[in-house]
């Protein structure tokens, strides 16, 4: 019965987890696309990924929206717009 409730409760507290990652990545990618230099077709690839991620996260897909958030910052790095 303790192990049910130990994982019960990592369950519930690794979803709180995710859930605040979502808005500091979301904050993150918006501050980045305020003075990255980048072309048309990688800035509107970020964009769709953050709204994507964004959506995700309202409709409680956490972890998925972590995710999502992560390949639009990683779009950042590989376009060379740290």
């Amino acid at each position: 019965m303790r192990i049910l409730i130990a994982v019960g409760l990592s369950l519930v507290l690794s979803s709180i987890a995710w859930a605040g990652s979502c808005p500091t990545l979301i904050r993150q990618i918006d501050t980045q696309l305020e003075s990255a230099q980048l072309d048309s077709s990688t800035r509107q690839k970020i964009v769709a990924l953050r709204n994507e991620g964004e959506a995700m996260h309202q409709q409680g897909k956490h972890q998925q929206s972590v995710q999502t958030l992560n390949e639009a910052l990683e779009l950042f790095r590989t376009a060379g717009a740290d």
